[in-house]
């Protein structure tokens, strides 16, 4: 499995001299399209229904397990970077710790895949999800993640989307309850002047 998964990566990694155009195509999904989450979730929260808060709180939780899953594994099983092993070619600067799974992955499709799960945020689900396609090639182009990370990470999301709207009763009146206390206050004179929602 690992040779198949160095060959991949090998097929999928930037050449020694890539195009300027790509790189920075590649560059963009893999460090700054993840800013997309706080955009929906913040635009969301702040003119979205009770019921989109919640759902957003939800996808939130989706994401943070999977983060949390992520660091669980990566103290059970250190799986080296490609460039730790003077594989392929690395084009942005990373800390050299565990690949597997990819955090910047896991984020986006956690909560891609809890919107999935709601009729209401369905197409901006579907929407992220597709984003996590380039943004999966764009970091194993870098260097920085192997294809098999990319896997890892559909799997933990999955998991995490799944954990936390099944588990929702637990743990999201509390966290909504204490979520719009903060809201009120933070945003209480926009609130007065209908510019964000109560």
């Amino acid at each position: 499995m690992e040779d198949l998964n160095h060959a991949l990566f090998l097929w999928l990694n930037a050449p020694e001299h890539p195009s300027t155009l790509l790189l920075a195509i590649a560059t963009f999904f893999a460090e700054y399209a993840i800013w997309a989450l706080p955009a929906i979730i913040g635009f969301g929260w702040l003119r979205g229904s009770e019921h989109t808060r919640k759902v957003l709180l939800e996808a939130t939780a989706s994401g943070l397990a999977g983060l949390l899953i992520n660091q669980i594994i990566g103290l059970v099983w250190q799986h080296p970077r490609p460039f730790m092993i003077g594989l392929g070619h690395t084009l942005i600067p990373h800390v050299a710790d565990s690949s597997f799974p990819s955090d910047h992955l896991t984020l986006l499709w956690a909560v891609a895949f809890s919107f999935l799960m709601h009729r209401s945020p369905r197409m901006a689900g579907l929407a992220l999800a597709l984003l996590g396609l380039p943004v999966a090639w764009a970091r194993i182009y870098l260097g920085v993640h192997f294809p098999l990370d990319m896997v890892g990470a559909a799997l933990v999301a999955g998991l995490s989307a799944w954990l936390a709207f099944r588990e929702m009763r637990v743990y999201l009146p509390a966290t909504y309850s204490l979520a719009l206390s903060v809201h009120r206050v933070l945003f209480g004179k926009l609130i007065q002047i209908g510019w964000v929602r109560k």
